[in-house]
């Protein structure tokens, strides 16, 4: 069940986030700046899971802590390397990444999970073009899916289902 929801992501009460990243993101952009403020365990962990497997855009790399479960969805390109930049995000690794988003939070048993606009802002796909794929992929979850289509700085989104 998708529910198209304003408020500010890091108040969710969903179970787990999902967000886009690339296999060498610095996380000091958008909400990946956000994430790396609040839990920059995270990003050095994601730094040296990158390091050692070298993945591709398309995978999924999970973390979690206690209280919290993201799901970092590598949307984007990325080269490997000092001081390489992150890409652009293509439908094809957005398909691969909500395929195996699915795929996770079924075999994690996760009850609610939450995502932006994912791979439209540094990504820099549209959004019509985005979220009927995020409709394909989750909208037949049995759990609320909340898609944060507006964002609003310390506002509590209203969760119906959370």
């Amino acid at each position: 069940m998708i529910h198209e929801v304003s408020g500010d992501i890091l108040l969710t009460k969903a179970e787990a986030i999902a967000h886009g990243v690339a296999p060498n993101d610095h996380f000091d952009q958008g909400l990946a700046a956000a994430l790396h403020e609040k839990w920059p365990k995270m990003v050095k962990d994601f730094r040296h899971y990158t390091h050692q497997t070298h993945p591709k855009p398309g995978e999924l790399w999970f973390w979690g802590t206690i209280g919290v479960r993201v799901f970092n969805l590598l949307t984007q390109e990325g080269e490997h390397g000092h001081g390489a930049k992150p890409g652009k995000a293509t439908t094809s690794h957005v398909n691969h990444c909500l395929k195996r988003l699915r795929h996770e939070l079924e075999k994690e048993k996760i009850k609610s999970v939450a995502l932006p606009k994912l791979a439209t802002g540094v990504g820099g796909l549209d959004w019509d073009v985005v979220l009927p794929l995020i409709r394909t992929h989750l909208g037949e979850l049995s759990i609320p899916v909340f898609v944060y289509t507006q964002y609003q700085k310390g506002v509590q989104a209203n969760e119906v289902g959370a």
